[in-house]
């Protein structure tokens, strides 16, 4: 099923509370806002928040015969997405499996989705590096995986637990895109710090991609039942997402690669 995706992009964390879902899920609408064809698929079995982001917590997963269909979130269906979120009774039902049935869950994701021919797929992974990374990563490294992207918050904490997601990348053969800085101050102010993420980049010899700041737009759209692809153009959060959807989508010198914009 993933033979007709032309490039997939894992979104990583060293731990949780760090934004990951919300720069997955504006990445992908960046990417689908460019002219790109794009799959987001959620796989944080335990906390899902991909549909509630892009206000899709009602949406049902049907079935057709090369797979399951997954749920689009615009009318052009130019952003399909996948979730455990859809297969839930409610969505304050709580997935309590073990290791083997996660594993069987995320090897169906990456196996039966119906993503038809996408230029970007964007995958959410849990934070850490537990099981189900590893489960991704055999799936996808023979692909056409372009790598991954580390976010952080400026916190020395939150970057401690990147080098571990930096260093297990490494081990498993994943190339690092970069690191984004997300909650990175507040327009004229920084509540957590700033510079980390990049510091981060710097000592790795990775890309750093940008600073994401608190965009309170975002968070008040969401809360009036907006969904996420409603993020107003002219708002800090887009014009970051917009340099760096430029930087990861920048053919590679002598690669070949020249996907165009749909």
């Amino acid at each position: 099923m993933l033979s007709g995706v032309k490039h997939i992009i894992l979104v990583l964390s060293g731990k949780g509370g760090v934004g990951k879902s919300t720069v997955s899920t504006q990445l992908a609408i960046t990417l689908k806002e460019s002219g790109y064809k794009v799959g987001l698929l959620d796989v944080d079995l335990c906390g899902p928040s991909i549909p509630y982001l892009l206000n899709l917590e009602e949406e049902d997963v049907h079935q057709c015969p090369q797979g399951w269909v997954p749920v689009y979130a615009d009318k052009e269906q130019n952003l399909a997405v996948m979730s455990i979120g859809f297969l839930l009774k409610s969505k304050n039902d709580a997935v309590v499996w073990r290791g083997p049935k996660k594993h069987a869950m995320i090897k169906q994701f990456l196996t039966d989705v119906y993503w038809q021919d996408i230029d970007y797929l964007i995958i959410d992974t849990p934070p850490g590096t537990s099981d189900e990374h590893i489960t991704v990563m055999e799936n996808v490294r023979t692909l056409n995986c372009d790598g991954a992207i580390l976010v952080t918050t400026p916190q020395a904490v939150a970057i401690e637990d990147v080098r571990k997601e930096l260093t297990f990348c490494r081990k498993t053969g994943i190339p690092v895109l970069g690191v984004i800085e997300n909650m990175s101050g507040f327009e004229c102010t920084n509540i957590f710090s700033s510079g980390g993420g990049q510091s981060l980049a710097n000592m790795a010899g990775i890309p750093f991609l940008g600073r994401v700041p608190i965009d309170p737009q975002v968070a008040v759209s969401r809360e009036k039942g907006h969904n996420s692809l409603r993020t107003p153009p002219d708002s800090p959060l887009s014009a970051v997402f917009q340099d760096i959807v430029q930087i990861i989508t920048k053919p590679k010198t002598g690669t070949g690669d020249e996907t165009a914009v749909s």
